[in-house]
């Protein structure tokens, strides 16, 4: 929902947020490999960022949606 959102809104700054914990979110669910190829390749990291949600990675990134969300619900 969050990132649809931001999508619908034009939201770079929740989307660059995004960017920046993938690799990071990546990691934390077992996925070291993908996470070092991210770094190294943006558009990689933009497909996999823009369709977390779909995943188990969409987990570690849980409390960026939530925050979101919550700041946009108003």
């Amino acid at each position: 929902m969050a990132v649809r959102r931001a999508e619908r809104h034009g939201d770079l700054k929740f989307l660059w947020e995004l960017l920046r914990a993938m690799p990071v979110a990546e990691a934390a669910e077992g996925h070291a490999e993908e996470a070092g190829m991210d770094i190294t390749k943006v558009s990689s990291l933009i497909d996999d960022t823009l369709s977390a949600g779909a995943s188990d990675v969409s987990e570690a990134l849980r409390p960026l949606y939530i925050d979101y969300l919550t700041r946009h619900s108003r």
